[in-house]
Formats: structure tokens, sequence, C-alpha cells
């Protein structure tokens, strides 16, 4: 009882009471299929919403009825584009992305003197081939790597470099 008394002095917790760890326990999760969805190919549900919002966005300023929001994931589309072709995922699309800049820039001029947010022809036809060019660069990389520019692009977006239009910020 003594050597009871030593560990536990006051003597009311037994021999078998321990201390216990206060570290936060997380459910786990199975690694390889979350190695498995980072390494596939960009597909699935997300990406086709994402597919049918840039499509009806586009549609939408091809009927002069798009709203700033609609211009705004154009402008997103140009940006992540343009971000990838820097570094090396599809550079041919680098031109498009910057002559699509500047329709959607005099696209926005014109809404804040007609109220009718559109496009022109060659300006329709300038963000349908960079839809084009910026599909085949979803498709051929990572999904892990596709979100790495996407989180780059608003990175470099809100740091307002000189590269990216008063207007688009």
């Amino acid at each position: 009882m003594i050597r009871h008394m030593a560990k536990n002095p006051i003597g009311i917790f037994g021999d078998d009471m321990k201390k216990q760890c206060k570290r936060k326990h997380y459910a786990l999760i199975n690694t390889i299929a979350h190695a498995i969805d980072g390494a596939r190919i960009t597909s699935g549900p997300k990406v086709d919403q994402l597919r049918i919002r840039e499509l009806s966005a586009i549609e939408a300023l091809a009927k002069g009825r798009a709203t700033v929001q609609e211009w705004a994931d154009m402008v997103a589309l140009v940006y992540v584009c343009a971000q990838m072709a820097t570094h090396g995922v599809g550079h041919e699309a680098k031109a498009v992305c910057d002559e699509a800049d500047g329709h959607l820039i005099a696209a926005s001029k014109r809404y804040e003197l007609t109220g009718r947010m559109g496009l022109t022809g060659p300006g329709l036809r300038c963000i349908r081939d960079l839809y084009e060019y910026h599909d085949l660069q979803r498709t051929s990389i990572s999904l892990s790597a596709y979100e790495r520019h996407i989180a780059a692009t608003a990175n470099w977006m809100r740091s307002q470099a000189p590269e990216v239009s008063d207007v688009a910020a």
C-alpha cells in the first residue's frame, strides 16, 4: 500500500489508470483510392458540370444576354488556359488567350455603354477556339495538376499582377 501511495498520493486512482493522449483522431481515408483520384485524367461529374457552365456562358455571350457572372466565367477560362500554356501544357493556346482577353475587355466596355453583354463574331469564334484548346489541356493532365493550375491562377489574379487587366480583376 505504501508503494501505491507513492505513485498516487491521494489514493483515489487505481494502478490501471494511465494518462491518455489528447491528440485528435481523424477519420481515416482510403489512401489508395485518394491517390488514384488525384492521378486520374480529369473527368467525372464535376468536370462535366464545369463544361456545361462554360458552354452555357459561351451561348449567352453569343446571344447577347450574358450576365456578369458568365463573363467572369469566361475570364477565368482565359486565365486558367493562359496559366497552363505558360507552364507547358498546350503552349500554342497562349496566342488565342491573349486575343480572347482583348475581346472580353471590349465586351465589358460595350456592356458599360449599352447594358448588354455579348461578343462580336470574331470574338465569339476566338472564345470557341479557346474553349477547345482548354478542353484539350484539361483532358491531357491529371486532376491534381489541373487543380494546381486553377489555384495558381486564382492566386495570380488575387495578386493583381500587371498582366491581369483591371476589368478582369
